[in-house]
């Protein structure tokens, strides 16, 4: 772990959905679900790590205001996964995903309220 928590759990978040976009692609031929996913899933540690050479404090919370938004839209299509039967919602690792991912809305919410504030 490095000095910065968010950007870790964001990019082993972004591994963990690549890896379950293979997974639900070549054993569950799901593809339409599992794509928008994998695009907002690996999108939170892309604009988190763009926000940490924001040119400006709006910047920086403008960036990380995206990555929330992307994290909530993670939530909602595992959620979505699990609804339809793709994701067992008792596997241990669609639970693990899930806290994960809520984990992650959670510190980002933090985050840009937090940043707002200083401002």
């Amino acid at each position: 772990m490095s000095d910065n928590a968010i950007l870790d759990k964001s990019s082993d978040f972004a591994v963990r959905v690549v890896k379950l976009y293979k997974y639900l692609c070549e054993e569950k031929k799901e593809y339409v679900l599992s794509k928008q996913l994998l695009r907002c899933g690996t999108s939170i540690g892309a604009n988190i790590n763009e926000a940490q050479a924001g040119q400006s404090k709006a910047d920086f919370i403008a960036k990380m205001a995206i990555a929330s938004k992307e994290a909530r839209e993670s939530k909602y299509w595992i959620d979505l996964l699990i609804k339809t039967d793709y994701l067992n919602k008792h596997d241990v690792h669609v639970q693990t995903l899930v806290n994960d991912i809520e984990e992650i809305v959670k510190l980002l919410t933090s985050i840009v309220k937090s940043s707002q504030g200083n401002s």
